[in-house]
């Protein structure tokens, strides 16, 4: 059984710690893990493999932690160069399995606490599955959640469906809580990859059309990477929408696994662990009569005092103060950044790059400044600018750069000044970390200001969230 990870989305409703190029899922909440870790965790125990689908920012991510778990080489990949939904997703996915092998689709940034509970769940789901049935797992709810689908079944002893419902009002949601036969739509699911792609030429058949192109133009050069014009023509869509809302295939496992989708900073504290007032544990915290609070913070102190039932998230470039209950609305900020254009939603003052991290130590008008640290055996793409020059000092390793024709070797407390307009590259083929401070100069030093001549990593040349 292979274990189909979606490792799409940006999680904007955890805004300032979840960004675009570091997204959820590889947020390290639990135990110094991140929910995609425990995801692979949980289901390397009821799969042989796993197939993750991300695009290319997270797929190295998703590279770099698997490795942390010594699991890199039980995992294949799936890049897409933009997101069309879950429906394409899975396509493509079983469209690189054989057709009697069954999946396990699950979401990367869900919790589930219960882990006997889950693995006697996925056995109903698989013999279900083999007997040619489109599985979903349906979540028993514990409060009047209006944030979520649910499932109608026939009865509370039944697999059948009667009926998907949309995200409630309150008064609906309470409704099905009361009714006992109703149940969260969690977003996994299980299947033959045939079935699920037979199912889905019949109900959606441009879909499977587009879906079945874009694949078979795919580059398969032990990735599975999937051609930007054959990604846009399918059509954006679910996979409840094109297929298990119109089936008669499918079937419910009810299920009570202690999940959660931790969707929202609300849903957050109710899993991280609290001190005696009921604050979120951490060392940065000084409470002073304060209670039931969301305290997130690594990089300074957070003094409260007379404090409760607040959300306070700090990341060093943006400080969120949020009521609880009202967490759902960062969404809306996030959308006002983006018509800011700023780089807030996308990316923290530490970014993670395939090749190591960079972090903005100053950005003013005219100049930025930022610490580099290059992996060993790691090098930036060949690039230039068009609005700013470069120097660069190297604090700590050595530095092979390319400027133009020449090549050039720069040691600890040495420079280098790039032009703007020259192509240039910085590697380091040493042994330890190259770490190097870097100052811009010009009038615009926006991270979008890059063209790419070669790169390692495959990114898209003019792509803003590709730095």
């Amino acid at each position: 059984m292979t274990n189909i990870i979606l490792c799409g989305g940006s999680g904007t409703r955890l805004w300032p710690i979840s960004r675009t190029l570091m997204p959820k899922q590889f947020v390290k909440f639990f135990n110094n893990k991140s929910l995609f870790q425990l995801t692979v965790e949980r289901n390397t125990k009821v799969c042989d493999k796993q197939l993750v689908v991300s695009n290319a920012e997270q797929y190295f991510l998703a590279q770099e932690q698997l490795e942390e778990m010594n699991k890199r080489d039980s995992s294949s990949y799936l890049l897409e160069p933009i997101g069309r939904n879950t429906a394409p997703a899975i396509a493509l996915s079983c469209m690189a399995l054989k057709k009697d092998e069954i999946v396990l689709v699950t979401p990367s940034d869900h919790l589930i606490k219960n882990e006997i509970e889950y693995q006697k769940a996925i056995l109903k789901g698989k013999k279900l599955a083999s007997e040619n049935n489109l599985v979903t797992f349906g979540i028993k709810p514990t409060f009047a959640e209006i944030g979520f689908g649910y499932i109608e079944l026939t009865n509370v002893d039944s697999f059948d469906v009667k009926a998907f419902h949309e995200k409630p009002n309150f008064r609906t949601a309470t409704k099905y809580c009361e009714a006992g036969n109703y149940y969260w739509n969690s977003g996994m699911f299980m299947f033959k990859a045939g079935m699920f792609l037979e199912e889905l030429k019949k109900y959606s058949p441009k879909i499977f059309a587009a879906s079945t192109l874009a694949f078979e133009n795919a580059n398969k050069d032990g990735l599975i990477r999937i051609k930007h014009e054959d990604m846009l023509n399918i059509s954006e869509n679910s996979i409840d929408y094109a297929v298990m809302e119109k089936s008669d295939k499918v079937k419910v496992v009810p299920s009570n696994l202690g999940w959660s989708d931790v969707g929202s900073f609300d849903s957050l504290y109710q899993e991280l662990p609290k001190d005696k007032e009921g604050n979120t544990k951490n060392t940065n915290h000084i409470s002073i009569n304060s209670k039931n609070n969301l305290i997130y913070g690594n990089e300074r102190k957070i003094a409260t005092i007379d404090i409760e039932d607040c959300i306070i998230i700090d990341t060093g470039d943006a400080l969120l103060v949020s009521k609880k209950g009202s967490s759902q609305k960062v969404k809306k900020v996030v959308e006002k950044l983006k018509k800011l254009q700023s780089e807030l939603p996308n990316i923290h003052i530490v970014a993670n790059r395939p090749w190591g991290t960079y972090t903005v130590l100053e950005d003013m008008n005219g100049f930025k400044i930022k610490r580099i640290v290059v992996k060993p055996g790691k090098r930036l793409s060949l690039q230039k600018h068009f609005h700013r020059s470069e120097h660069w000092i190297v604090v700590s390793g050595t530095a092979t750069v390319i400027n133009n024709n020449e090549t050039s070797i720069v040691r600890t407390n040495e420079s280098i000044y790039i032009k703007i307009g020259d192509f240039h590259r910085l590697a380091n083929d040493g042994k330890i970390d190259l770490v190097v401070v870097e100052v811009q100069v010009g009038e615009y030093t926006g991270e979008d200001d890059i063209i790419r001549i070669e790169d390692d990593f495959n990114r898209i040349t003019n792509d803003a969230k590709y730095i």
